[in-house]
Protein backbone atom coordinates (compact mmCIF):
# COMPACT_ATOMS: atom_id res chain seq x y z
CA UNK A 1 0.00 0.00 0.00
CA UNK A 2 1.08 3.77 -1.31
CA UNK A 3 2.49 5.39 1.66
CA UNK A 4 2.78 8.91 -0.59
CA UNK A 5 0.49 11.77 0.88
CA UNK A 6 -1.57 13.08 -1.04
CA UNK A 7 -0.50 16.50 -2.39
CA UNK A 8 -1.75 20.43 -0.71
CA UNK A 9 -5.99 20.54 -1.99
CA UNK A 10 -6.24 22.55 -5.06
CA UNK A 11 -10.16 23.88 -5.63
CA UNK A 12 -10.46 22.51 -9.24
CA UNK A 13 -8.20 20.90 -12.07
CA UNK A 14 -9.77 21.86 -15.43
CA UNK A 15 -10.24 18.53 -17.93
CA UNK A 16 -10.76 18.79 -21.44
CA UNK A 17 -13.07 15.54 -22.56
CA UNK A 18 -12.82 14.85 -26.06
CA UNK A 19 -15.35 12.49 -27.04
CA UNK A 20 -14.29 12.43 -30.99
CA UNK A 21 -14.28 10.36 -33.86
CA UNK A 22 -11.62 8.55 -35.28
CA UNK A 23 -10.26 7.42 -38.54
CA UNK A 24 -7.73 5.16 -40.53
CA UNK A 25 -6.84 8.41 -42.07
CA UNK A 26 -4.10 9.39 -39.27
CA UNK A 27 -3.36 12.75 -40.96
CA UNK A 28 -6.70 13.73 -40.58
CA UNK A 29 -6.71 12.26 -36.80
CA UNK A 30 -3.69 15.10 -35.73
CA UNK A 31 -6.08 17.63 -37.35
CA UNK A 32 -8.58 16.78 -34.75
CA UNK A 33 -6.31 16.89 -32.02
CA UNK A 34 -5.03 20.30 -32.59
CA UNK A 35 -8.65 21.01 -33.04
CA UNK A 36 -9.24 19.77 -29.23
CA UNK A 37 -6.00 21.59 -27.95
CA UNK A 38 -7.60 24.26 -29.25
CA UNK A 39 -10.70 23.84 -27.21
CA UNK A 40 -9.41 23.00 -24.32
CA UNK A 41 -6.72 25.67 -24.30
CA UNK A 42 -10.10 28.32 -24.80
CA UNK A 43 -11.65 26.90 -21.94
CA UNK A 44 -8.35 27.08 -19.61
CA UNK A 45 -8.12 23.54 -19.46
CA UNK A 46 -4.83 21.52 -17.42
CA UNK A 47 -5.35 18.61 -18.99
CA UNK A 48 -7.34 16.96 -22.20
CA UNK A 49 -8.13 13.26 -22.71
CA UNK A 50 -8.06 11.83 -25.70
CA UNK A 51 -9.58 8.50 -26.58
CA UNK A 52 -8.57 5.00 -26.88
CA UNK A 53 -6.47 4.53 -30.75
CA UNK A 54 -6.82 7.95 -30.92
CA UNK A 55 -3.84 7.96 -33.69
CA UNK A 56 -5.58 5.34 -35.60
CA UNK A 57 -8.79 3.29 -35.86
CA UNK A 58 -10.14 1.16 -37.88
CA UNK A 59 -13.61 -0.59 -36.04
CA UNK A 60 -12.88 -4.27 -37.60
CA UNK A 61 -9.27 -4.77 -36.02
CA UNK A 62 -6.25 -2.13 -35.02
CA UNK A 63 -3.01 -3.80 -36.29
CA UNK A 64 0.90 -3.25 -36.69
CA UNK A 65 -0.42 -1.21 -40.07
CA UNK A 66 -1.71 1.42 -37.47
CA UNK A 67 1.69 1.84 -35.69
CA UNK A 68 3.52 4.86 -35.04
CA UNK A 69 6.92 5.15 -32.67
CA UNK A 70 6.88 7.14 -30.02
CA UNK A 71 8.91 10.13 -32.12
CA UNK A 72 6.54 9.14 -34.98
CA UNK A 73 3.86 12.07 -35.60
CA UNK A 74 1.30 11.34 -33.47
CA UNK A 75 2.88 11.87 -30.22
CA UNK A 76 5.15 14.27 -31.56
CA UNK A 77 2.07 16.50 -32.00
CA UNK A 78 1.06 16.00 -28.36
CA UNK A 79 3.99 17.30 -27.11
CA UNK A 80 4.49 20.06 -29.59
CA UNK A 81 0.69 21.35 -28.86
CA UNK A 82 1.33 20.70 -24.66
CA UNK A 83 3.77 22.55 -24.68
CA UNK A 84 2.29 25.43 -26.87
CA UNK A 85 -0.68 25.35 -24.67
CA UNK A 86 0.27 24.61 -21.56
CA UNK A 87 -2.73 21.98 -21.22
CA UNK A 88 -1.29 18.42 -20.49
CA UNK A 89 -2.70 15.28 -22.54
CA UNK A 90 -3.56 11.84 -22.05
CA UNK A 91 -3.82 9.64 -25.65
CA UNK A 92 -4.47 6.61 -26.71
CA UNK A 93 -2.26 5.72 -29.41
CA UNK A 94 -0.35 2.23 -30.99
CA UNK A 95 3.10 1.70 -30.74
CA UNK A 96 5.39 -0.86 -33.11
CA UNK A 97 5.66 -4.40 -31.44
CA UNK A 98 7.17 -7.49 -32.19
CA UNK A 99 6.31 -10.47 -33.78
CA UNK A 100 3.82 -8.68 -36.46
CA UNK A 101 1.81 -7.50 -33.75
CA UNK A 102 1.66 -3.79 -32.37
CA UNK A 103 0.81 -2.24 -28.86
CA UNK A 104 -2.15 -0.74 -27.45
CA UNK A 105 -0.39 2.38 -25.82
CA UNK A 106 -1.82 5.30 -23.70
CA UNK A 107 1.03 8.66 -23.44
CA UNK A 108 1.14 10.80 -21.13
CA UNK A 109 2.14 14.30 -21.80
CA UNK A 110 2.52 17.11 -19.14
CA UNK A 111 2.32 20.76 -19.44
CA UNK A 112 5.61 21.41 -20.33
CA UNK A 113 5.14 19.32 -23.63
CA UNK A 114 7.77 16.35 -21.35
CA UNK A 115 6.96 12.90 -22.02
CA UNK A 116 5.88 11.71 -18.60
CA UNK A 117 5.43 7.55 -19.32
CA UNK A 118 3.56 5.03 -21.12
CA UNK A 119 0.98 2.92 -20.43
CA UNK A 120 0.99 -0.73 -22.59
CA UNK A 121 -2.21 -2.09 -22.03
CA UNK A 122 -2.44 -5.14 -20.44
CA UNK A 123 -5.36 -6.53 -20.76
CA UNK A 124 -6.69 -7.41 -24.26
CA UNK A 125 -9.80 -6.92 -25.33
CA UNK A 126 -10.45 -10.91 -25.84
CA UNK A 127 -14.02 -11.18 -25.23
CA UNK A 128 -17.41 -10.38 -26.90
CA UNK A 129 -16.56 -12.16 -29.97
CA UNK A 130 -13.29 -10.20 -30.17
CA UNK A 131 -9.99 -11.41 -30.10
CA UNK A 132 -7.14 -8.05 -29.93
CA UNK A 133 -4.30 -10.67 -29.24
CA UNK A 134 -4.18 -11.84 -32.48
CA UNK A 135 -2.81 -8.40 -33.55
CA UNK A 136 -1.90 -6.80 -30.16
CA UNK A 137 0.85 -8.08 -27.38
CA UNK A 138 0.12 -7.32 -23.96
CA UNK A 139 1.99 -5.37 -21.87
CA UNK A 140 3.75 -6.44 -18.68
CA UNK A 141 1.93 -6.19 -15.52
CA UNK A 142 4.35 -5.55 -13.53
CA UNK A 143 5.06 -2.44 -15.36
CA UNK A 144 5.32 0.57 -12.72
CA UNK A 145 1.71 2.11 -12.90
CA UNK A 146 1.56 5.57 -14.59
CA UNK A 147 0.26 8.64 -12.79
CA UNK A 148 0.62 12.16 -14.08
CA UNK A 149 0.16 15.29 -11.73
CA UNK A 150 -1.56 17.73 -13.22
CA UNK A 151 -2.07 21.05 -11.21
CA UNK A 152 -2.12 19.87 -7.95
CA UNK A 153 -3.98 16.39 -8.50
CA UNK A 154 -2.42 13.02 -10.02
CA UNK A 155 -4.23 10.85 -12.51
CA UNK A 156 -3.94 7.39 -12.85
CA UNK A 157 -4.04 6.10 -16.55
CA UNK A 158 -5.37 2.79 -17.98
CA UNK A 159 -7.57 2.11 -21.39
CA UNK A 160 -10.74 0.81 -21.76
CA UNK A 161 -10.85 -2.90 -21.17
CA UNK A 162 -8.79 -2.65 -17.54
CA UNK A 163 -11.79 -0.62 -16.63
CA UNK A 164 -13.65 -4.11 -16.15
CA UNK A 165 -10.09 -5.23 -13.83
CA UNK A 166 -10.42 -3.15 -10.56
CA UNK A 167 -7.19 -4.49 -9.24
CA UNK A 168 -5.47 -2.50 -11.85
CA UNK A 169 -7.36 0.53 -10.93
CA UNK A 170 -6.52 0.01 -7.15
CA UNK A 171 -2.53 -0.69 -8.46
CA UNK A 172 -2.95 2.73 -9.06
CA UNK A 173 -4.15 4.33 -6.18
CA UNK A 174 -1.72 2.57 -4.39
CA UNK A 175 0.74 4.53 -6.64
CA UNK A 176 -0.78 7.98 -5.47
CA UNK A 177 -3.71 8.36 -8.20
CA UNK A 178 -6.21 10.33 -7.22
CA UNK A 179 -8.49 10.21 -10.52
CA UNK A 180 -8.51 7.36 -12.69
CA UNK A 181 -8.32 7.85 -16.27
CA UNK A 182 -9.73 5.54 -18.73
CA UNK A 183 -9.74 6.46 -22.66
CA UNK A 184 -11.48 3.93 -24.41
CA UNK A 185 -12.99 2.69 -27.56
CA UNK A 186 -15.72 0.72 -26.06
CA UNK A 187 -17.22 -1.51 -28.14
CA UNK A 188 -21.14 -1.41 -28.91
CA UNK A 189 -23.81 -4.06 -27.81
CA UNK A 190 -26.00 -5.62 -25.94
CA UNK A 191 -25.72 -4.15 -22.25
CA UNK A 192 -22.37 -2.61 -23.11
CA UNK A 193 -23.33 0.85 -22.43
CA UNK A 194 -25.07 -0.16 -19.12
CA UNK A 195 -21.67 -1.97 -18.46
CA UNK A 196 -19.19 1.26 -18.82
CA UNK A 197 -21.06 3.62 -16.70
CA UNK A 198 -21.49 1.01 -14.06
CA UNK A 199 -18.58 0.54 -13.80
CA UNK A 200 -16.67 3.76 -14.32
CA UNK A 201 -19.03 4.49 -11.41
CA UNK A 202 -17.90 1.62 -9.36
CA UNK A 203 -14.16 2.32 -9.60
CA UNK A 204 -14.84 5.63 -8.01
CA UNK A 205 -16.40 4.33 -5.30
CA UNK A 206 -14.14 1.46 -3.97
CA UNK A 207 -11.20 3.84 -4.56
CA UNK A 208 -12.78 7.07 -3.56
CA UNK A 209 -11.43 8.49 -6.64
CA UNK A 210 -12.44 10.75 -9.95
CA UNK A 211 -12.96 8.71 -12.55
CA UNK A 212 -12.43 10.36 -16.13
CA UNK A 213 -13.36 8.03 -18.66
CA UNK A 214 -13.71 8.70 -22.48
CA UNK A 215 -14.77 6.67 -25.53
CA UNK A 216 -14.76 7.25 -28.82
CA UNK A 217 -18.00 8.39 -31.32
CA UNK A 218 -18.40 6.81 -34.26
CA UNK A 219 -20.05 3.43 -35.50
CA UNK A 220 -19.65 -0.05 -33.32
CA UNK A 221 -18.25 2.10 -30.58
CA UNK A 222 -20.57 3.47 -27.73
CA UNK A 223 -19.32 7.09 -26.76
CA UNK A 224 -21.12 8.16 -23.56
CA UNK A 225 -18.09 9.75 -21.89
CA UNK A 226 -18.66 10.22 -18.45
CA UNK A 227 -16.78 11.93 -14.86
CA UNK A 228 -17.20 10.56 -12.08
CA UNK A 229 -17.08 12.12 -8.04
CA UNK A 230 -15.22 10.03 -5.82
CA UNK A 231 -18.76 9.83 -3.93
CA UNK A 232 -20.11 8.23 -7.56
CA UNK A 233 -22.28 11.21 -8.57
CA UNK A 234 -21.96 11.25 -12.39
CA UNK A 235 -21.20 14.83 -13.37
CA UNK A 236 -20.89 14.58 -16.80
CA UNK A 237 -22.24 12.34 -19.17
CA UNK A 238 -22.30 12.25 -23.29
CA UNK A 239 -24.49 10.55 -25.58
CA UNK A 240 -22.79 8.91 -28.58
CA UNK A 241 -22.48 11.82 -30.95
CA UNK A 242 -18.96 13.44 -30.76
CA UNK A 243 -18.40 16.21 -28.34
CA UNK A 244 -16.16 17.99 -26.68
CA UNK A 245 -16.71 19.38 -23.16
CA UNK A 246 -14.72 20.99 -20.18
CA UNK A 247 -15.83 19.83 -16.71
CA UNK A 248 -14.04 20.51 -13.34
CA UNK A 249 -12.82 17.69 -11.26
CA UNK A 250 -12.74 18.71 -7.25
CA UNK A 251 -9.87 18.21 -5.66
CA UNK A 252 -11.72 19.04 -2.14
CA UNK A 253 -14.62 17.13 -2.65
CA UNK A 254 -11.93 14.18 -2.71
CA UNK A 255 -10.26 14.90 0.20
CA UNK A 256 -13.86 15.38 1.77
CA UNK A 257 -14.82 12.04 0.50
CA UNK A 258 -11.51 9.89 1.65
CA UNK A 259 -11.52 11.31 4.62
CA UNK A 260 -15.80 10.40 5.89
CA UNK A 261 -15.13 7.23 3.83
CA UNK A 262 -11.65 5.80 4.73
CA UNK A 263 -12.35 2.47 2.70
CA UNK A 264 -8.85 2.23 1.64
CA UNK A 265 -6.98 2.94 5.11
CA UNK A 266 -9.45 0.42 6.22
CA UNK A 267 -8.82 -2.67 3.17
CA UNK A 268 -7.00 -5.74 4.54
CA UNK A 269 -5.40 -7.01 1.09
CA UNK A 270 -2.58 -5.16 -1.85
CA UNK A 271 -2.90 -6.02 -5.45
CA UNK A 272 0.24 -8.10 -6.59
CA UNK A 273 0.86 -8.62 -10.27
CA UNK A 274 -0.09 -11.43 -12.21
CA UNK A 275 2.33 -12.96 -15.18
Amino acid sequence: MSNRPDPPVRPAVRVTVAQVAVSDDHAANREMVRDAFTTAERARADLLVLPEYASGFQRHGVGPEHAEPLDGPFVRLLRERAAASGVAVVAGTTLPGTDARAVNAVVAVDGTGGLVGVYRKVHLYDAFGHRESERLEAGPAGAPPLVLDVAGLRFGVLTCYDLRFPESSRRLVDAGAQVLVYPAAWAAGELKAWHWRSLAVARAIENTAAVVAVGQAGKGVTGRSLVVGPDGVVGLELDEAPDVRTVDVDGALLAQVRETNPSLANRRYTVVPRD
